[in-house]
């Protein structure tokens, strides 16, 4: 049988197993080209303990246990040490160099340099002794006639101090570093010590932990795997992992003695977060045969917490603060089939140990069947803990993409405490952005949740402040800066760094309502109209501020045309919709000015590049929902024909459309221009008037120019279509209606544009008295007193220069005078000529 005993840096395995004549062999396998290759044989039966190869496959140090202890008191090898540390010429195989003999068992594992540098003639060796003290031997080796290498010195190595009095040690083989604890008082402190390629080493860390730690004996994890004697050792001392990610996360994974024998309990220190979380499961079958350790696994993104036959918990390390964000999986989805003993280590990222098989598998979550988990799920924790998982853990794919937007809109109304469209948007936003620039992964929201108030079934968690670690570097790159970085952000109140909506909600609220009243009877339909505007006011914001919100709105729509160059599916981004464009553009500034405050060493020109990306993908994540959502409903890219009534198909549209308006409204999130046009379009087609006009009273639906003049010109005059146009019309706000009106050639709206007119003029007029004669009248004289005094008045008005519709050259005193008569004359039953 195989047997491996150790995983270099370079993925390599070194394995041993026993020979037709009872020899000891040592091989190497790599996983890149599938190879094998032997490295060394002992003629006799020996029980490897630990082994380690250097970089360039020249020296192999090994060691063993000469004999077991029957052997030793039956044959009386008192003077004969229990154990033997070798360091072996191997290319060839040549001299043999006793580093060790003594009775404490020792673990090997040479230092590995940076991945593409040259040979070294040097090697350096750790030495971990069961005697509580680590070594660092120094090796020098020479290259010989037909290339035969050998070490160089004959006498003793140099050799240094490293570590003393632990009691429990990690090797990171790919990042050279070793975490280790060390007693102190009541509690422990964990440390580490990171080695350099150039031959020297620092202590970097330190971090006091509430753990007890047993210290009578040496627990090690990832000093090569030595079965029968780990399980020995485990049996007696603490189960405790560390684990580190590329985003700069640390966190201890251990597991405590639980309450009852019906609980599991274990312990995750978030010390890039400043606290731990400690979980108790209650356990669904309590056969005491099955239960042994908590297995901890390092995914990258997630911790893994696996108990066979039980549980296997994902934690979150990004986002550990909601326990929705952490999947808890139980019978048949908590199975891995491979996986079915506690003898397992993870000697690196999305690697797993079978130790006692000798089997190393590549662990990950699988897409596929994190979907289908997505799909049946009917727990909200569930539910929001694998959309996350979904699209923060994968690389974004069309087909992800779609299958959870197929989801989102077949389960918008199970979901009770999320809304799914929200956590889709801000969640991909997040995944797309992030990468881009450091520390923006602390500047941008990745959930529209402040809290989480439900809970997890089967699952009690406490959490507990602890005391960030101290780090001492300089000048140190890649996870060291990452993590220093992270307890910055803790230091400064994380939480509040991310960016929210409230002062864009604040602000954009404020602008709008000043909008309204700058286009309270005016008529423009140009930016520069409303600019020139603006200058008459004193308490109106600046020209230059608006411009400048209209000109980001810009900037984001002409790049995000940029991206999608095909004629679009969805009718949308085919007008402008100057409300959507004022919130774009001041979400452009919002964002701009938060990250300006903690960025400021990206520079002005990248930030700017972020925000109006982060902006346009806002914007294309909708589309892309609105296309989707199109596709499987099969609707036609226009929808704007009020002669007919819309489908079941359109009407499910309309509300998936109306919980993207939701949604957009409680995250004062900008929707594409068009949106609102395409919604009102199928609210017409599917709603009856009363739902119709109540969706319109409560802001569910919104007035939009390019669909009241449609309906207004395409729609017949019929009583039903009347009513229709006269409640439309009613509503539509001052500014909108003089636009739309003259579209609709009917008495009933040259009524209501008369009473308008007629309002506005004396409005306008205010406590200004008439100075002049009263002119000859313009229309046809009627013998009507009320009116004539009217028309004179109207008509006097207008010749002061207060005309409030010089746009719309018909509208005068004239045409009030003839729209009322012919009010009069068909409420009176009359013929008019």
């Amino acid at each position: 049988a195989l047997y491996v005993v150790n995983v270099e840096r370079n993925g390599k395995i070194i394995y041993t197993w026993k020979g037709n004549q009872r020899n000891t062999h040592i091989g190497l396998y790599d996983l890149q080209t599938k190879q094998n290759e032997h490295l060394y044989v002992f003629e006799k039966d020996l029980h490897i303990i630990s082994c380690s190869v250097n970089k360039e496959r020249t020296l192999l140090a090994v060691s063993f246990c000469q004999y077991t202890e029957e052997e030793r008191a039956s044959q009386l090898l008192q003077s004969v040490s229990k154990y033997l540390t070798l360091l072996i010429e191997i290319h060839p195989i040549n001299n043999v160099r006793v580093l060790k003999a003594v009775d404490s068992s020792v673990r090997v594992q040479f230092l590995y340099p940076v991945e593409g540098r040259n040979s070294s003639t040097e090697s350096r060796l750790l030495l971990v002794s069961e005697d509580k003290y680590i070594e660092q031997y120094d090796i020098r080796v020479v290259a010989e006639e037909e290339h035969k290498v050998v070490i160089q010195k004959s006498g003793q190595l140099p050799r240094a101090k490293v570590v003393d009095d632990l009691v429990w040690a990690q090797w990171d083989m790919m990042e050279q570093r070793l975490f280790y604890i060390v007693p102190k008082e009541s509690k422990s402190t964990l440390r580490c010590v990171q080695f350099y390629p150039d031959e020297n080493f620092n202590s970097i860390l330190e971090s006091h932990l509430d753990i007890a730690v047993n210290d009578t004996q040496l627990k090690l994890v990832n000093f090569g795997y030595d079965y029968c004697q780990d399980q020995d050792v485990a049996s007696k001392s603490l189960n405790l992992q560390v684990f580190t990610n590329k985003a700069g996360g640390l966190c201890v994974c251990c597991s405590l003695a639980p309450d009852t024998p019906h609980e599991i309990m274990y312990s995750i220190y978030f010390l890039h977060k400043g606290y731990n979380k400690t979980f108790t499961v209650s356990l669904e079958r309590t056969e005491s045969h099955q239960l042994k350790e908590v297995v901890f696994m390092n995914l990258d993104y997630y911790v893994a917490a696996y108990l066979p036959g039980q549980f296997l918990h994902l934690l979150n390390i990004q986002h550990p603060d909601l326990l929705c964000y952490s999947l808890f999986l139980t019978g048949e989805d908590a199975r891995i089939d491979t996986l079915q003993n506690c003898s397992i280590q993870s000697p690196w990222v999305s690697r797993a140990l079978d130790c006692e098989a000798g089997n190393l598998y590549d662990v990950s979550i699988s897409d596929s069947a994190l979907l289908q988990f997505l799909q049946k799920s009917k727990r909200d924790c569930e539910r929001l803990a694998a959309l996350h998982c979904a699209l923060l853990y994968f690389q974004h794919t069309e087909h992800l993409e779609m299958q959870i937007i197929r989801w989102i809109s077949e389960n918008m109304s199970t979901c009770h405490s999320f809304d799914p469209i929200q956590e889709f948007i801000i969640a991909s936003l997040y995944c797309r952005m992030c990468p881009e620039t450091q520390n923006l992964d602390k500047l941008l929201p990745y959930t529209s949740l402040h809290d989480w108030i439900g809970v997890v079934p089967g699952v009690i968690c406490a959490t507990d402040i602890i005391s960030l670690p101290v780090l001492e570097f300089q000048n140190s790159k890649g996870f060291w800066e990452k993590l220093n970085s992270n307890l910055e952000s803790v230091k400064y109140a994380e939480p509040h760094l991310h960016y929210q909506s409230n002062v864009l909600r604040r602000e954009w609220r404020n602008l709008s309502e000043e909008v309204r009243s700058i286009l309270f009877g005016l008529l423009f339909c140009s930016f520069c109209d409303f600019c020139l505007f603006t200058n008459q006011r004193e308490e109106r914001r600046t020209t230059a501020y608006l411009r400048n919100i209209f000109e980001n709105a810009k900037k984001v729509l002409s790049h995000l045309d940029t991206w999608d160059s095909e004629a679009r599916l969805v009718p949308l981004f085919e007008e402008e919709d100057y409300q959507q464009q004022m919130l774009m553009g001041l979400m452009v500034a919002q964002l701009k000015d938060h990250l300006m405050r903690h960025l400021q060493y990206v520079g002005k020109k990248k930030i700017d590049q972020i925000v109006l990306d982060y902006v346009a993908n806002l914007l294309n994540l909708v589309h892309r929902i609105m296309k989707e959502v199109w596709r499987r409903y099969q609707l036609h890219s226009c929808v704007f024909c009020f002669a007919e009534k819309g489908s079941a198909r359109e009407f499910a549209v309309f509300h998936i459309m109306s919980r993207i308006l939701e949604a957009a409204n409680g995250m004062c999130m900008p929707l594409p221009p068009g949106f609102h046009t395409l919604h009102l379009g199928l609210g017409v087609r599917c709603l009856p008037l009363h739902t119709l006009l109540h969706y319109i009273d409560n802001g569910v639906l919104q007035l939009t120019e390019t669909c009241v003049r449609k309906l207004l010109k395409d729609l017949d005059d019929t009583e039903q279509n009347e009513k229709l146009k006269f409640s439309i019309v009613m509503r539509l706000p001052e500014a909108l209606g003089q636009k739309v009106r003259p579209y609709w050639n009917h008495p009933i709206n040259a009524n209501l544009i008369a009473r308008k007119y007629v309002k506005l003029l004396l409005e306008k007029l205010g406590n200004r008295q008439c100075s002049r004669p009263i002119p000859e009248r313009l229309s046809v004289p009627v013998e009507f007193l009320p009116l004539n005094y009217l028309t004179n008045m109207l008509t006097e008005i207008e010749n002061q220069g207060l005309h409030p519709c010089e746009k719309q050259d018909h509208v005068n005193a004239r045409f009030v005078e003839e729209t009322a008569l012919k009010h009069t004359m068909t409420l009176l039953g009359l013929k008019y000529s």
